[in-house]
Formats: C-alpha cells, sequence, structure tokens
C-alpha cells in the first residue's frame, strides 16, 4: 500500500545536511511530483547527497548505510577490523546489541539497506578499550595471549572494593548472585573471582563468557547442579570419555557434588587440558560452550550449520528457542546471552524489592518506635503540666 506526501511537507522537515547546499536539495524536493508513493519519495531522497535516510545524523558523527545482505554483527566486526581492532563473533553479537540501543533499534535482527547507523558507540569502546590498558597494563609482546592478558583486570592483588564493577560485568554480578545464593561462601567470593580470571589468561577466553556458561549450565556455579547423569558448576557427565573421568571422578561422578566452587574449578581446568581448549587459541564464547557441550562439534565452523547435538537441551540454545530446530553456533552465541540477561536482571530485580521492602520495614519500625515514644511521654506522670 502506498502513502501520498505532500511535497510541502518534506520540504519542511530535517531531511537536509546543514553542511551541503539546501536550495539545491530543495529544489530536488520540489521537482517531485504532488502524489507518489512514499517507497519512491524515500528512494529518491537517500540518493540525494544532503539527506539521511531513517535517522538524523549530526554529519561529524561517525556513521554508515546498510547494505544488502548486512547484518548487524557482521557491520560490527567490519568496521571493528577498519579501525585496527578485529573481535570475536561472540565479541560482535555483544557490541552489536549495543550499537542496537545507541541507535534505538528494538529488534537487533530487523535492519534494511539504506538505513543509516551512527557508529560513534563502537568508536567509543575502543577508546575506553585504549585508555584502559594504557592506565592499567604495561606494554605487552604482541601474541594472543599477551593481547588477552592486557585486556584482563587490575592486579589481582587490590582491594576488591577497588575494583570497578564494569571490568568483568557478567562475572562480577554471577558471583554475587550465586554468593547470595548461598552457592559461593562470602569469604571464597575473591578466590573464585581471581581463579577464573587466571583461567582466562590460560585459556584465553573471556571471564564474562564463563559466567555466562556456567549461567547456563549450572544456575551461575551451583556447586551440587545435577540432572542425575551430569553434576556441578559445568556438569561433569558420566560416562568413560566424559567431563567426569576428566576429572578423576570416572567411577563416581556423584562425588563431584561434595567440592566447593573453588575445588571444582580445578577440575574445570583438567578437563579444558584434555579437550585441548588451550591450543585453540583466542576462544570464542560458543567454542567455550561447545567444549563443555560436545568438544567435536566445535570441528564444524559455519555460524547457521546445525551442529547434531545429541540428547534435549534447554530451549534457548535452539534456533527461536524452537526444540524442533537444529542447534548452531549463532543460536548458542544468542541464547547464552539472553539467558544471562534475563537470570541476572530477575534477580536485580529481586535484590531491589528486597532491598525496598527492608527499607520499609526499618522505616515502620522507626516510626512505631517513635509512636510509643511518645505515648510513654504521655503517660508518665513527670510529663503532666
Amino acid at each position: 500500500m502506498n502513502f501520498n506526501i505532500d511535497p510541502k511537507a518534506l520540504v519542511k522537515t530535517a531531511f537536509v545536511s546543514p553542511n551541503d547546499n539546501n536550495r539545491s536539495v530543495r529544489s530536488a524536493v520540489q521537482t517531485l511530483p504532488g502524489r507518489v508513493g512514499f517507497a519512491q519519495t524515500l528512494s529518491q531522497l537517500q540518493q540525494k547527497p544532503g539527506v539521511n535516510s531513517s535517522t538524523f545524523l549530526n554529519p561529524q558523527v561517525p556513521s554508515m548505510a546498510v547494505q544488502e545482505g548486512d547484518t548487524l554483527s557482521s557491520i560490527v566486526k567490519n568496521h571493528m577490523e577498519s579501525l585496527g581492532r578485529p573481535v570475536s563473533n561472540a565479541e560482535a553479537l555483544r557490541l552489536s546489541q549495543d550499537l542496537a540501543k545507541a541507535n534505538g533499534i528494538s529488534n537487533p535482527d530487523r535492519i534494511f539497506p539504506g538505513q543509516r547507523l551512527n557508529m560513534s558507540s563502537l568508536n567509543a569502546s575502543i577508546a575506553e578499550e585504549a585508555a584502559r590498558k594504557f592506565s592499567n597494563n604495561p606494554p605487552v609482546a604482541n601474541t594472543a595471549l599477551a593481547m588477552n592478558s592486557a585486556a584482563q583486570a587490575r592486579p589481582l592483588n587490590l582491594p576488591r572494593p577497588q575494583q570497578p564493577l564494569g571490568q568483568h560485568p557478567v562475572l562480577e554480578k554471577t558471583l554475587d548472585r550465586a554468593v547470595s545464593k548461598g552457592f559461593i561462601p562470602p569469604q571464597e567470593r575473591q578466590q573464585v573471582f581471581e581463579k577464573i580470571v587466571n583461567m582466562s589468561r590460560t585459556y584465553q577466553f573471556a571471564p564474562d563468557d564463563f559466567a555466562r556458561m556456567t549461567l547456563m549450565e549450572s544456575d551461575g556455579m551451583n556447586p551440587k547442579a545435577s540432572n542425575s547423569r551430569c553434576h556441578g558448576i559445568i556438569q561433569f557427565c558420566d560416562g568413560p570419555d566424559r567431563g567426569a573421568a576428566s576429572a578423576g571422578f570416572g567411577s563416581n561422578p556423584k562425588a563431584i557434588l561434595g567440592h566447593s566452587v573453588l575445588q571444582q574449578l580445578d577440575m574445570v581446568a583438567k578437563y579444558f587440558d584434555e579437550t585441548g581448549l588451550k591450543s585453540m587459541g583466542p576462544t570464542s564464547l560458543d567454542d567455550l560452550y561447545l567444549t563443555v557441550l560436545t568438544p567435536a562439534a566445535r570441528s564444524i565452523k559455519a555460524p547457521d550449520a546445525n551442529l547434531n547435538i545429541a540428547g534435549s537441551q534447554a530451549k534457548q540454545l535452539y534456533v527461536n528457542r524452537d526444540k524442533g530446530a537444529p542447534i548452531t553456533r549463532n543460536s548458542i552465541m544468542q541464547g547464552l546471552y539472553q539467558n544471562a540477561i534475563e537470570r541476572l536482571s530477575k534477580h536485580e530485580h529481586s535484590q531491589s524489592l528486597a532491598q525496598a521492602n527492608n527499607n520499609q520495614a526499618n522505616n515502620t519500625v522507626q516510626s512505631n518506635r517513635a509512636q510509643a515514644l511518645r505515648v510513654s511521654a504521655y503517660l508518665n506522670q513527670d510529663y503532666l503540666r
């Protein structure tokens, strides 16, 4: 269905770049027929150098137009590579969500050719990362492991209050949630944090990705998580060639449940060694999760290929959360990100409600106490006049 537009109305809108010749663009608009379809009008306007397609951007703000076949993730990867900062698929997915938010896009999968995107949020990410590395890390050798180490936290012997939450926010929030749920003793929280960060340097994964993986596998580092066959924080499964055997519990997998998160992290390191994770180079979120779920599937590299994962898995891992659909690398990453957001947001909401109820209870107690004192003073004969 076509929408008719009054060309005078178009002249009144802000479809003109302040740095271009306003008169030439306006005259071009006025030459359009009095009654034309919206799609045709928009197409003609997009060909004018002074016209923005879907958002009005300052010409000095970095922007780009969406091309046929583009996705936000591919745009992010190409843009970051052009800035000399290549990113993994997992990081591209995270940054694409930031890009969508910065551009007011509610559904990152719905973009269209000709749409202009404000890229300043990606440039800001590069600047912030560079500033953090410069201030917190000495120069290091240009190897993948050194680059990963340079991107990690400040020296781990710093007191925890001095470590900003924004450094590894998903890991920090997951650990706080685990402490509140009783999965980790409060006095062991910092040791768990340090051990995961050290492991991330050894096996070259992002600490936040490890947290996302455990949020899916064990509700966020629950050492007693079990489905009768698989147990612990990454679900060590029974069987001669499965995770429990790698961790040294092949004869009694359920014994894993008697060990703390700190102890199970040592088992995780053994499992990662046996599955060759250290030799894989920088590890993306999908490869990290496949190492835990089905290491053999790591050989399938196509992002939308069916990974043929055996057994029934969490619905978040399937394409469109449909258990009749396949599990792919892309669906794994999307599922892990969404699952982490849902679990952590729900926890933060419940914590906020608990705090609000606690504050209200404290206020009620204080109010009742004040009222009791007033009544007591009134009844005390020494106060009667």
